[in-house]
């Protein structure tokens, strides 16, 4: 009995393995990939299915409303992060580039590359890549219990020099975290797919992009307001580790994406599973979706029509009245968690801090954008005119009246450009039509 079923499991996986190879008796079988969970979850995401709604302003606006129609459109289903992305999560970025400059350009010691295998050498293999376990937090690097006392001196070139210098305390200079990536412009791809004059390289765009956020924004944002704790602690102190992160431009947050995307995906080919789809901003279409939680013709995340609840309690974190900042919980920004998530399991999609979306700002948008998937981009270059640097802002902030917390509310700000109200957090499409789907 053993011996027969011996020789089924084998023969059983015979046919498996031809199946794979286009066997199956010259039939057509598709090609072998490997499993892909779509059910998985990104973690610190929460899944937005797809489906569709009615965008953009509500009656309360009548002067914009005039420009800016409403529109029924489609929205494909996605992952989006249930908060913005707080001061934490971006010195992660901040710290692999700081790591990864290190490394690269002041320590030069190979014992931080990964070891071909059969090889002592990394630069007998060619391109030399970073072994980020025995970076670790970096306190090998950079100091601590387990610091490594060598680096010191080589490290020095790293920290403000001469006059710079405060207390002759080695803090890092910041400029010199500077992140380099490459991109398809796909969209413009599209656009002159027929010009056989073109080549691909024509359609990538490489940049480089200080990533360290501004934070003198507390002082610069407002006139004659004594910010200067703020400036000091906001993104360095662990005491604001789980705030949204502000101080950030468009460019940064879009560098940010790419590094995560990147991030994961190297997580991913490394084990053998299959990547995610990128991530990236979400359009201005995907916000107001996410932001009305699957509700229709409300006025915010929560439903509305009203900014309080049953028991008075604000709902978000703004500006009530002319100025009781404080009456809402928070004088200025306040936990990434804070106020009850929407329906989609969202938290602060109105209020907290604005945030960026990969949008350009036109404000007759709604009349040429398609129905599915809509949205406006526009890669602006350093030398076009400012009106082309304009991004869309979604969700309103701290420091904003009421009327900015609407879904459908926007408003812009030129993408270099980086303030102490607004933040941002990532999307990656989903891959398929449904979690639900079993056939994914």
């Amino acid at each position: 009995m053993r011996k027969i079923y011996f020789i089924a499991l084998a023969a059983v996986a015979i046919m498996a393995s031809s199946c794979g190879k286009g066997g199956a008796n010259g039939e057509l079988v598709g090609v072998s990939t490997k499993k892909f969970h779509n059910n998985e979850v990104p973690y610190g995401m929460v899944y937005v299915p797809a489906g569709t709604f009615i965008m953009g302003q509500t009656d309360q606006d009548i002067t914009f409303a005039q420009i800016s129609q409403n529109k029924q459109v489609t929205i494909q289903a996605f992952y989006m992060d249930e908060t913005e992305i707080t001061n934490s999560e971006y010195r992660q970025f901040v710290n692999w580039v700081r790591d990864s400059i290190a490394i690269t350009n002041y320590l030069q010691d190979d014992k931080y590359y990964l070891k071909p295998k059969g090889k002592a050498d990394p630069n007998a293999a060619g391109k030399k890549y970073i072994d980020w376990k025995k970076v670790g937090n970096g306190s090998e690097i950079w100091g601590g219990k387990k610091g490594n006392s060598a680096n010191a001196a080589k490290l020095q070139a790293m920290y403000y020099q001469g006059e710079d210098r405060v207390f002759d305390r080695n803090e890092l200079d910041v400029r010199l975290l500077k992140y380099n990536f490459a991109i398809m412009k796909l969209r413009e791809a599209s656009n002159f797919r027929n010009d056989k004059s073109k080549r691909r390289s024509d359609f990538i765009l490489r940049d480089t992009v200080a990533i360290y956020p501004d934070t003198l924004t507390w002082l610069s944002d407002f006139a004659y307001a004594q910010n200067e704790p703020m400036v000091q602690g906001y993104f360095s102190h662990p005491a604001f580790a789980n705030y949204p992160v502000v101080g950030v431009t468009w460019r940064q947050a879009r560098a940010f994406t790419i590094w995560r995307t990147r991030f994961n995906e190297s997580y991913k080919e490394s084990r053998g599973i299959p990547a995610r789809a990128p991530y990236d901003l979400p359009t201005e279409a995907e916000f107001e979706y996410a932001a009305r939680g699957g509700r229709v013709g409300t006025s915010y995340p929560w439903g509305g029509p009203y900014i309080r609840n049953a028991k008075g309690c604000l709902m978000a974190n703004f500006k009530p009245g002319r100025g009781n900042y404080i009456d809402d919980g928070g004088a200025f920004t306040v936990h990434a968690k804070s106020y009850y998530p929407n329906d989609f399991g969202l938290y602060n999609m109105a209020g907290n801090v604005s945030e960026w979306t990969s949008s350009a700002y036109d404000e007759s948008a709604s009349t040429f954008t398609h129905d599915m998937n809509p949205t406006f981009n526009y890669e602006a270059k350093s030398d076009d005119p400012e009106v082309l640097k304009r991004k869309v802002v979604r969700g309103g902030s701290w420091k904003d009246i009421g009327f900015f917390l609407q879904n459908s509310a926007n408003t812009f700000e030129y993408q270099d450009t980086a303030k102490s109200y607004i933040g941002f957090r990532c999307i990656s499409k989903y891959q398929g039509r449904d979690i639900k789907d079993k056939r994914n």
